[in-house]
């Protein structure tokens, strides 16, 4: 059986085009696999562990072979609980709007809690790192208010798309498709805009 899990980004709940462009997506995948298992982590009301004192100490621990701490070992065991509802799923839909060219803190911050040695990668002093995470497919969903691929500088940089293309690329995940929205608010229709990114939704459901 296979397992999806929906990482929602968003803070804007159902008024979240992003979201609801995942959720576009995902019902295209349930129509056809009714039996697939689909899990829904909303970040902004996830209460996230803090990756902190405690937590950063225990990653070094672990790095220098130290022993832990009773409270790095808490942290550490917080920070994995969340590691592996990820590593559970094999199928990753992430909707991400994008705040001031780049990620929501929120997701930067779990990305920061799964991201770790031993779970996420391995390192290598010759080859250097590689990714743990192998044999799993994600789609982003992407929205911006007023930047869009091509625009000049002057309309905003997209400093998201980048950042988390090279982090699935980091944790092993290879094969990635895109859903993008924008922008939503320098446009003169944005109902077409977002009935578009809808069908590319369908469409990319359709052929999963």
């Amino acid at each position: 059986m296979t397992t999806l899990l929906h990482i929602n980004a968003s803070a804007r709940g159902d008024l979240s085009r992003s979201r609801a462009l995942a959720r576009t997506f995902i019902d295209g995948l349930l129509a056809r696999d009714p039996e697939l298992t689909v899990d829904t982590l909303d970040l902004f009301e996830a209460n996230l562990p803090e990756f902190g004192t405690h937590a950063a100490e225990a990653k070094l621990a672990l790095f220098t072979g130290k022993e832990q701490t009773p409270e790095q070992v808490a942290a550490w065991e917080r920070a994995r609980a969340v590691f592996d509802r990820f590593a559970a799923a094999d199928l990753y839909v992430v909707n991400i709007p994008i705040w001031n060219a780049s990620v929501p803190y929120v997701f930067k911050q779990w990305v920061d809690i799964v991201t770790q040695p031993g779970w996420a990668f391995a390192f290598d002093p010759q080859s250097g790192y590689s990714g743990l995470l192998t044999d799993k497919r994600a789609v982003t969903v992407y929205t911006s208010g007023v930047h869009r691929p091509g625009v000049p500088v002057e309309f905003g940089s997209d400093f998201a798309t980048p950042f988390v293309a090279d982090w699935l690329n980091f944790v092993g995940i290879k094969d990635t498709a895109e859903i993008r929205f924008a922008p939503t608010v320098l446009t003169e229709d944005a109902a077409a805009g977002f009935a578009s990114a809808q069908e590319r939704a369908r469409e990319l459901a359709a052929g999963y």
